[in-house]
């Protein structure tokens, strides 16, 4: 019997098998090496920038990259129209811009898998209420809704994230609530139930941890849409105020240059553009890891 035991072969952990179905998707890889990147960016950002994001130098004002004609390696990227370094504000920004997203989900999921959790297991009556209320906050827009809590908020970069926070709640709740009332019906919850688990039990400890999956696919992806949410509103000035150099504000900066500095416009869009897009190829990785049904033999 011991020799039997011996051949059968060991099952992987299960950070092996995620990895294993992650690396199979190569963008959520490469997405996942650019995220790493720019996360090394903005952790190390005051180290790395040349320059003082803010310093003004008044005598190189617009000045191409160095590729371009006129340009220098004293200003790699170029200036802008206030002759600030284009790469030290690109940097910079790039701390700005994983802050909004790690505080924006951080405060939007735990509001929302708490209020889910609570709705999966309320009264028919609270559950109904509760997910009108959703139904009603994902009937607006949600970058118009976002604009309209921050006009009454204030325009700030704090008032932004609070807004895009709001904005972003009701889909952790319908998630959540989803995979709860999933979980609700299999035997280990019934178990649980009839040893004498308190409701509270059940609810955070026994069904919760069960329905993460989902939940940390939705969090990648609404990492992205929390920095496009704030470089949105940073471009319509209701974000990030001047001289912050947050990409969207940058952007909004440098909209009545754009013809003849083209640099000043082009590498803040690029740098929310990659950043996006690595988040999301990072996020589908993590769906086809996580989700049992896309997993293949």
């Amino acid at each position: 019997m011991s020799d039997i035991a011996q051949k059968q072969p060991s099952r992987p952990s299960a950070l092996a098998e995620f990895w294993y179905y992650f690396r199979e998707n190569r963008g959520a890889v490469f997405g996942m090496w650019i995220f790493i990147g720019f996360l090394i960016l903005a952790i190390f950002a005051p180290v790395l920038v040349p320059y003082d994001p803010t310093e003004q130098f008044r005598e190189h004002t617009l000045q191409p990259p160095v590729w371009a004609e006129g340009g220098s390696w004293e200003f790699v990227l170029g200036t802008d129209p206030l002759g600030r370094d284009m790469l030290s504000r690109l940097i910079q920004g790039a701390q700005y811009s994983f802050f909004v997203g790690i505080i924006v989900v951080s405060v939007a999921a735990t509001g929302g898998i708490f209020v889910g959790v609570i709705s999966g297991f309320a009264p028919k009556w609270a559950d109904t209420l509760i997910m009108r209320i959703m139904d009603i906050i994902l009937a607006f827009p949600s970058l118009l809704l976002a604009l309209v809590l921050v006009a009454i908020l204030g325009p700030s970069l704090t008032n932004a994230m609070i807004a895009i926070a709001i904005v972003l709640q009701p889909h952790y709740v319908r998630l959540t609530r989803a995979s709860v009332l999933s979980e609700r019906q299999k035997d280990y919850v019934t178990s649980a139930r009839v040893a004498g688990a308190s409701k509270m039990r059940l609810m955070f400890i026994t069904v919760l941890p069960n329905c993460l999956a989902p939940i940390i696919v939705q969090a990648a992806l609404s990492f992205s849409t929390a920095i496009l949410d704030a470089a949105a509103l940073g471009f319509l000035g209701m974000g990030a105020q001047p001289p912050t150099p947050e990409w969207g504000t940058m952007l909004a900066e440098a909209r009545e240059f754009i013809l003849r500095a083209w640099w000043v416009v082009t590498f803040p869009g690029v740098a929310i553009l990659i950043t996006v897009l690595a988040i999301n190829l990072m996020g589908d990785g993590l769906r086809d890891a996580l989700d049992p049904k896309l997993k293949r033999s």
